[in-house]
C-alpha cells in the first residue's frame, strides 16, 4: 500500500476517534453525573475540561509539529486520547473523569497535525479530495456521538461508550507508528513561550464563562471579569505576535482575506451547527404532554440524527471532485445556506419524527460542505510551514463558535421555562431561528473577500479520485 494511502487511513481513524469525543457524553451526561456523584456544575465541567484542553492543545501542538515533525506530535496526541479513554471508562469519581477528559482534549491537536501530514504525503492532484474526505470524516465523527450514545449506553452502559474512541485511537497509533514517514520539520525557530501563555490564557478565560455562564449567572462579577480578562489577554497576545520574530501565529497569514473570512464563517456556522446538534435531540425528547414535544427516548432521538451522518459523509467525500465545477468558496456558502434552511425548518416544522429527520438530512448536507471546504481553503491559502497553526486556529475558532452556539441556544430555551419545568415551544423556535440566522450570515461572509471576484481560488489544485476510491480499487 502506498504511503499516501497509509497516511489517509491513519489520519481518518484518528479523526473519527477524537471527533466522537466531542459529543459522545452529551446525551448521557446526567447518567454519568449520577453514577459519579457530580452535580450540574460537575457535569458541565466534564464538557468544559475537554473544550479547554482541546482549545489550548490544538494550536500549540500543531505549531510544535511544524517545528519538530508532525508524525511525532501526532503520535503523542493520539496516545493521550487512548490513555484518556481508558481512564474515562474506569473512572471511579469526578476527579478522575476530569483528568481523563483533559487527556482526551489533547487529541484536538490531531486535526491540524493530520491535515499537515496529508499535505506532505499527497500529490497536488489528489490533495483536495483527501482533505474533503477527511473533513467529512471529522464532521461525521462529531455527530456520531450524539447518534450512538443513547443506544449503546442502554445496552452496555455509559462506560462502554469509550471503547469506540479507544479502539480507533489504538488503531491510529498502530498504523501511524509503522506506516507514517518520519516527517521533517517544516518550520524553523522555536515556540514563543510568552505568546503561547497569552494564547492559552485568553482561550481559557473566554471558554470558561461561555460554558459555565448559565450556572454562574451571566451578570456575575466572575463571568464579567473573565470576559474582560479574555479581551485584555487577546489584545496583548496580538501585539506580542505582531512584534515577534518567531510568532506562534503569524498575523500576516491570519489577515489574508481567504483565511479571515473562512475563519469568521467557521465561527458563525460552528455556532449554528453545535447548537442544533445539542438541542434537536432535546426537542425530540420533550414529553408529548408539553403540547409540542415528541416524547422520544434517547435511542429514537439518535435515529432522528442518523440521516445527518449519511448525508454529511456522502457530500463530504464528493466535495473534492465537486470543486472542479463548484469552487470551495461557493461550496462554503451553499453549505451555510443549507444549514440555515435546516435550522429554520426545525423551528417551523417539528411536529413529527419524519420532519425532524428530513431537516437533519439537509443539515448534514450543509455541514458536510462547510467542513469539507473550510480546511481546503485554509490549506490552499497558507505556506507549508503555517499549515499546522493555521488549521489549528481554524479548528479552535469553530470550537469557540460551538461554545457560543450552545450557550445562545441554552439561553433562548431556558428563558421560557414554564411552571412544569419544561421550556415552552417558543423558546425552541427562537433558538433554531437564531441558528438559521447565524448560518446564513456565515454564508455571506465569503463575499467580503473581494479578491475572489478576480481569482476564485488562491491556488489551483487539480482534483482526481478521492483516496477512498483508490483504496477500494487497491482492495
Amino acid at each position: 500500500m502506498s504511503p499516501s494511502r497509509i497516511t489517509f487511513i491513519a489520519v481518518a481513524t484518528s479523526f473519527t476517534a477524537v471527533a466522537s469525543l466531542q459529543s459522545l457524553i452529551i446525551p448521557v451526561l446526567s447518567t454519568i453525573g449520577s453514577d459519579l456523584g457530580a452535580d450540574a456544575v460537575g457535569q458541565t465541567w466534564m464538557l468544559t475540561a475537554w473544550l479547554i484542553s482541546a482549545a489550548v492543545a490544538t494550536p500549540l501542538l500543531g505549531r510544535a509539529g511544524d517545528l519538530v515533525g508532525r508524525r511525532r506530535m501526532y503520535l503523542v496526541a493520539l496516545g493521550a486520547v487512548a490513555l484518556g479513554s481508558v481512564l474515562a471508562a474506569f473512572a471511579p469519581d469526578l476527579t478522575v473523569m476530569l483528568i481523563a477528559r483533559v487527556l482526551q482534549g489533547l487529541g484536538g491537536a490531531v486535526f491540524p497535525l493530520g491535515f499537515g501530514l496529508v499535505r506532505d504525503a499527497f500529490p497536488r492532484d489528489r490533495l483536495a479530495g483527501a482533505i474533503g474526505a477527511l473533513s467529512a470524516i471529522m464532521a461525521v465523527g462529531s455527530g456520531l456521538g450524539t447518534v450512538i450514545a443513547g443506544p449503546v449506553s442502554a445496552v452496555i452502559g455509559w462506560r462502554g461508550l469509550f471503547v469506540l474512541p479507544l479502539v480507533l485511537a489504538v488503531t491510529g497509533l498502530a498504523v501511524g507508528s509503522r506506516g507514517l514517514d518520519r516527517s521533517a520539520p517544516t518550520a524553523t525557530g522555536r515556540i514563543n513561550v510568552l505568546a503561547a501563555a497569552l494564547l492559552s490564557g485568553w482561550l481559557v478565560a473566554l471558554l470558561l464563562p461561555l460554558s459555565s455562564g448559565n450556572q454562574w449567572g451571566w451578570g456575575s462579577p466572575l463571568v464579567i471579569g473573565l470576559f474582560a480578562i479574555a479581551a485584555l489577554l487577546a489584545a496583548v497576545w496580538v501585539m506580542v505576535e505582531v512584534r515577534s520574530r518567531n510568532p506562534l501565529v503569524d498575523m500576516r497569514v491570519m489577515r489574508l482575506p481567504a483565511v479571515w473570512t473562512t475563519n469568521l464563517t467557521a465561527l458563525l456556522t460552528g455556532a449554528a451547527m453545535f447548537g442544533v446538534w445539542a438541542y434537536l435531540p432535546r426537542l425530540a425528547e420533550t414529553p408529548a404532554s408539553s403540547g409540542y414535544g415528541l416524547g422520544a427516548d434517547a435511542s429514537t432521538a439518535g435515529l432522528i440524527m442518523l440521516p445527518m451522518l449519511v448525508t454529511m459523509a456522502s457530500i463530504g467525500f464528493l466535495a473534492g471532485p465537486l470543486s472542479r465545477v463548484v469552487p470551495f468558496a461557493a461550496q462554503l456558502t451553499i453549505g451555510a445556506f443549507l444549514s440555515g434552511a435546516a435550522a429554520l425548518s426545525i423551528a417551523l416544522f417539528h411536529g413529527d419524527v419524519w420532519a425532524l429527520a428530513a431537516a437533519a438530512a439537509v443539515l448534514g448536507l450543509g455541514t458536510g460542505l462547510v467542513t469539507s471546504s473550510t480546511p481546503n481553503l485554509i490549506v490552499r491559502s497558507v505556506p507549508g510551514d503555517q499549515v499546522g497553526i493555521a488549521t489549528g486556529m481554524n479548528a479552535n475558532i469553530r470550537t469557540i463558535g460551538g461554545a457560543i452556539g450552545t450557550t445562545v441556544f441554552a439561553a433562548a430555551v431556558g428563558a421560557t421555562l414554564g411552571a412544569s419545568g419544561l421550556p415552552t415551544e417558543s423558546g425552541y423556535v427562537a433558538a433554531f431561528v437564531i441558528g438559521a440566522v447565524l448560518a446564513v450570515v456565515g454564508g455571506l461572509v465569503p463575499f467580503l473577500d473581494r479578491s475572489r471576484s478576480v481569482r476564485p481560488e488562491v491556488r489551483t489544485i487539480p482534483v482526481a479520485q478521492s483516496p477512498l476510491e483508490e483504496i477500494a480499487e487497491a482492495a
